[in-house]
């Protein structure tokens, strides 16, 4: 009797678990560098000025992250002449452009650098993190996405390209919000440069 209590108590534990709806994936995550030069934090500013990756078409940034995204869809006709999208799989490798000194540093340079350094990796993580939650949310929308009148599958990919396009735009404003934070005068990436380029 107690084992089979146990085995009830068991089963509705079981069937109170979350359903996973979607197919687990992880982002391929890569760093990059880009050499500057310099002995002091000062000089190696100047050379990220001069070195740094465009971002437009004369403005060089600290960092960059990029990404590239493709996707494995299949779409189904349905009995009703309806199209579902029934499985999306992102692969997605995120990029992150770093600066790096080409030669050793003398030591004072060096661990304000390890700082520097350590604090614009992290603001590039957090734009990786913008990345995958739009492959999120781009998931979300297109799984189980059904357009009726559709028995050749045509009209839904306009349909999801509408919902691609939306969350797109929405990942560059929080992109190019974040950025205006953090390089505003007292902000994290602001901070960051006073400090590596006073030397304190």
């Amino acid at each position: 009797m107690k084992r089979g209590l146990r085995l009830c108590v068991l089963a509705a534990c079981l069937t109170s678990l979350p359903i996973a709806s979607h197919a687990e994936w992880r982002a391929v995550e890569k760093v990059r560098s880009y050499a500057i030069s310099g002995k002091s934090g000062a000089e190696l500013y100047a050379s990220i000025g001069e070195r740094g990756p465009k971002v437009g078409a004369n403005v060089r940034a600290i960092a960059h992250t990029d990404f590239k995204l493709t996707w494995s869809r299949k779409y189904e006709p349905q009995e009703d002449n309806a199209c579902t999208l029934v499985s999306a799989r992102p692969n997605l490798v995120i990029t992150y452009m770093l600066p790096k000194p080409a030669d050793h540093l003398p030591v004072a340079t060096r661990e304000n650098w390890e700082t520097f350094a350590a604090g614009v990796h992290a603001h590039e993580l957090v734009h990786g993190d913008f990345i995958k939650k739009m492959v999120e949310e781009i998931e979300a929308v297109s799984v189980g996405l059904s357009v009726t009148d559709d028995p050749e599958c045509r009209k839904i990919r306009a349909e999801l390209t509408k919902h691609l396009s939306r969350l797109s735009l929405a990942q560059r404003q929080r992109s190019r919000d974040f950025d205006r934070i953090e390089l505003s005068e007292g902000g994290n990436i602001h901070q960051l440069i006073l400090k590596l380029v006073n030397g304190h």
